[in-house]
């Protein structure tokens, strides 16, 4: 049975620290093997000059990847980043950003995922990302 959009808020309520759970973020969409987060636009999230913080963006990959990876599992269980590279590409100003996750390869102990982050409205990504998830035991 495929991770709900409840069950996978439910995941970020209870296993994230306090910092991350202060982004906002909003599970929007879950599938068989992906995620798809909204990050709220927020001035607090900015850095000079205004545009959303690269900080905020690989925090909301890094959690989009949790919940992607959450829903390929059938729920959440123990893992760990164990590689992330980011690649920004245009700035982020007075916008959401949807965060899709995507599993590309799921193994018993290792997982690979890629992530776009789009801001709301545009075609165009502002950053991607790809990550490597350990599974530990």
């Amino acid at each position: 049975m495929p991770l709900t959009c409840a069950e996978a808020d439910q995941i970020l309520a209870d296993n994230f620290a306090p910092w991350v759970r202060a982004l906002r973020l909003q599970v929007v969409e879950t599938g068989e093997r992906s995620a798809l987060l909204r990050l709220p636009w927020s001035p607090e999230l900015a850095r000079e000059g205004g545009g959303l913080s690269g900080q905020a963006l690989m925090a909301a990959a890094d959690t989009a990847t949790v919940i992607a990876l959450s829903a390929a599992l059938g729920g959440f269980g123990p893992m760990t980043t164990i590689q992330q590279s980011t690649s920004f590409q245009r700035a982020v100003v007075g916008a959401d950003v949807l965060v899709a996750a995507r599993v590309t390869k799921l193994g018993r102990r290792l997982a690979f995922t890629e992530v776009v982050l789009t801001a709301e409205g545009e075609q165009e990504p502002a950053a991607q990302a790809s990550t490597v998830y350990a599974f530990p035991g």
